[in-house]
């Protein structure tokens, strides 16, 4: 089976799975007991916490490891529903991963805006800019880089309009770290990630927030993590977390992903010519190198294409796992301005770092077949 759906999840690189096979043999105590087995674990953790501040540009008490992106977003929005007043609202874009909406929605049920986007899924800066000048919000969230379509957002900039108007920003990094570079986001107040993404254990993340002030923790009964985080920490999933981020970013300083987005765009083009009717969608707009998201000629649904390219060897999706099985059509196309129909013809197709150009090409000729048959 050639794997076409990294953005829902990765292979375990054989790096973190060496690193979790030695962790698991060597730091056997509990990071919290005060003896010298625990206290051993407890340094490796600590150890990790240095090695992602350092890649991520912030200290290392700003690290609180957790389950995944999901519990990690979800502390974020908890954090700022306990902590800011009663009536301040939270903006996030119209197209972030469905844990962050939904825990948006759920905090703040009638105080929450979502940032509209364009034709190619950005952000709207203009529209943020305007509404800035009318009111300050609580906290804005917009993602890095979007799991369904491989939009790059503009972070950057939302995070320097966030600083001159003092207004906190909250950005999901779960598709953007492994696949482009991690330095500058320490710079947000809060972000998150998982391991998974890029090769690491599923079960793993962490969010990254202010060291200072009180952090309301969404998981209760211990005072792990500084108090932020209650729960006994999963030693060797961190050790092998970053030990895939490690092996991602070494690929990324050597700019290897320049190649695998030329294998991308001649994908892409091949199967413009051979499937007359398919679409790029944000064609045009910065992607991540190694998601396509194409709006398939209208021939056969969403399913009856995953079904027949996975009889022909190919593993594909219809968008973000986490919403697999709803019969709502994806609130990102949506956004975009997608229609029920369109959106209902959409596939993703994500690859990884280990994916060759022949695998591309392979799929290409598998579209094209499928394709054929109907004709």
């Amino acid at each position: 089976m050639v794997y076409f759906d990294h953005n829902a999840t990765t292979p375990l690189l054989p790096e973190a799975k060496r690193a979790w096979l030695e962790a698991v043999e060597k730091f056997v105590g509990n990071p919290s007991s005060p003896h010298r087995v625990g206290t051993r674990a407890d340094a490796a953790l600590n150890e990790s916490r240095e090695q992602l501040a350092a890649f991520l540009g912030c200290h290392p008490f700003d690290i609180v490891w957790t389950s995944g992106a999901s519990e990690s977003n979800n502390f974020v929005l908890h954090h700022l529903a306990a902590s800011a007043p009663a009536k301040a609202e939270v903006w996030i874009s119209a197209v972030e991963h469905p844990c962050v909406a939904a825990a948006t929605a759920h905090y703040f049920a009638k105080r929450h805006r979502l940032i509209p986007v364009s034709r190619s899924g950005i952000v709207d800066l203009d529209w943020l800019r305007r509404e800035l000048r009318k009111k300050r919000p609580a906290l804005i969230g917009v993602m890095a880089a979007n799991n369904e379509t491989g939009a790059l957002q503009p972070w950057r900039d939302v995070l320097a309009l966030c600083r001159e108007r003092e207004v906190p920003f909250f950005c999901d990094a779960a598709q953007w770290l492994g696949k482009m570079p991690a330095h500058g986001l320490g710079e947000c107040d809060f972000v998150s990630a998982c391991a998974h993404k890029f090769g690491g254990p599923k079960g793993v993340g962490f969010v990254k927030c202010p060291a200072r002030g009180r952090v309301h923790p969404l998981v209760l009964g211990g005072q792990q993590e500084q108090g932020r985080r209650a729960g006994t920490e999963n030693v060797p999933a961190v050790v092998a977390m970053l030990a895939a981020l490690q092996a991602r970013e070494t690929l990324l300083a050597q700019n290897a992903s320049a190649t695998r987005l030329k294998w991308r765009e001649q994908f892409e083009r091949r199967m413009l010519s051979r499937l007359p009717g398919s679409v790029v969608v944000g064609a045009g707009a910065g992607r991540l190198w190694n998601t396509v998201s194409a709006l398939m000629p209208e021939a056969g649904t969403q399913q009856r294409w995953v079904v027949k390219l996975d009889k022909l060897g190919f593993a594909v999706s219809t968008g973000s796992a986490c919403a697999s099985g709803r019969e709502e059509p994806s609130h990102v196309l949506a956004a975009m301005g997608y229609s029920h129909a369109e959106t209902s013809r959409v596939l993703r197709f994500s690859s990884g770092w280990e994916t060759t150009q022949a695998e591309w090409q392979a799929l290409g000729d598998g579209l094209a077949r499928v394709y054929a048959g109907y004709k």
